[in-house]
């Protein structure tokens, strides 16, 4: 039985929430404690860094047919069953003295990640009426921001400080936690009977969904092209502080993002869309014109934060408004895309890197912003509909 009532959801939305910061933890923590994961694995950097990727793009090509086989399934027992996987995943490599025995519970993880993340954000939608659904999705992927912001850098410290298999073993205990308090306390949601109409099929054939495709395979792109490599942008800057003041400004600016997502995404989904691409676009003219500038570029690092903060969010919310049934298909869609566009991103970063300067980087950031800023202000049916009580802004009802 769906639960929607006016009144907002928080208890319900903040448990979910610790379900995708924890995600994101899990995806992430080998990136962090790199050194102290090869040393003790007795393995290269690049093969610690293999398990980041294997993760990705196990989450990446896994979405779209695992959403579809589970559509029908209860979703609050599908998340437990995927938390639990998370556990147990993370337990092995806490244990574990076998890379290959460690690599393989990283390919469960990521595919059990390829079926969490669309899944929680229509199972967030479910729990409150239509006209609330866009702050539901902010609140539930905020898990990720703070994930990002404020876990990553605690579980780091745990791992250096108390060793790599402690930060994993404390990852393991935390999120059979959440899974047993999801158990309990989240509402039961049934699942959605598989039709042609709710079919990948089908939905892509949606002219506006494959223009949220678009748009956010180029935003990754252009963002994880750069923010892979924000170490040497900050010692190439010179910035006071180096990259440790320039994470703490971006991820400020990730919290102030979802903050004001969270705000307003419901009513001018069109207006936060343009205006985050525009300050990712504007972000990188600072870089280029005020090189290292004091102030100038601290202050850049924070925009930057903020024009990234509030995409999965925002992308998601869009995705979903173009179908009527099959939500959890067409954000696995976007979901997926979301996760090529990281690889791909890194990717190209790394191979501009490797022949030019990071600056360079900038320049492909701005080029590849400039499609999906013009799809964005242009594409009226896409993001700029009207809301679910009809109403719209003075500046949607201009374009």
């Amino acid at each position: 039985m769906e639960h929607k009532k006016d009144k907002f959801p928080w208890l319900y939305l903040l448990l979910l929430s610790s379900v995708t910061f924890m995600g994101i933890l899990s995806e992430l923590v080998p990136s962090g404690i790199l050194p102290q994961m090869s040393e003790g694995l007795g393995v290269s950097y690049s093969s610690i860094g293999l398990l980041v990727s294997i993760y990705a793009i196990a989450s990446a090509v896994g979405t779209i047919p695992l959403i579809t086989l589970t559509m029908s399934m209860n979703r609050k027992k599908l998340l437990t069953i995927l938390m639990f996987i998370f556990g147990v995943s993370n337990f092995i490599i806490a244990v574990s003295s076998s890379y290959m025995l460690i690599a393989a519970a990283r390919l469960a993880g990521g595919i059990s990640a390829g079926v969490l993340w669309p899944m929680v954000s229509a199972y967030a939608m479910r729990l409150v009426p239509s006209n609330l659904q866009g702050r539901a999705i902010a609140v539930t992927m905020s898990g990720t921001t703070l994930g990002l912001g404020i876990g990553l850098p605690i579980m780091t410290a745990i791992g250096t400080e108390f060793g790599w298999r402690i930060a994993f073993g404390v990852l393991s205990a935390i999120i059979f936690i959440i899974a047993i308090l999801g158990q309990i306390l989240l509402p039961s949601v049934k699942g959605e009977k598989r039709t042609t109409a709710n079919s990948p099929f089908t939905i892509i054939r949606n002219k506006s969904v494959v223009i949220c495709l678009v748009v956010t395979l180029l935003t990754i792109m252009a963002h994880y092209g750069l923010y892979t490599y924000i170490s040497p942008l900050a010692d190439n800057l010179g910035l006071a502080g180096g990259i440790k003041l320039a994470s703490i400004l971006f991820g400020v600016g990730t919290i102030i993002s979802v903050v004001l997502a969270g705000k307003v995404i419901d009513d001018h989904l069109g207006s936060l869309t343009v205006f985050m691409l525009t300050l990712a676009f504007g972000s990188m003219f600072l870089f280029l014109g005020f090189k290292g500038m004091l102030f100038v570029s601290h202050i850049t690092f924070l925009l930057w934060g903020v024009s990234f903060g509030a995409l999965v969010t925002m992308f998601q919310a869009a995705v979903t408004r173009q179908v009527e049934t099959g939500k959890d298909v067409a954000t696995s869609l976007q979901s997926s895309t979301f996760n090529f566009g990281i690889v791909f991103g890194s990717a190209l970063g790394g191979t501009v890197l490797e022949h030019l300067s990071v600056f360079h980087l900038i320049y492909v950031t701005i080029v590849l912003l400039v499609i999906p800023i013009l799809l964005s202000i242009f594409s009226k049916k896409t993001f700029w509909q009207k809301d679910s009580n009809g109403r719209q802004s003075k500046i949607e009802q201009a374009v």
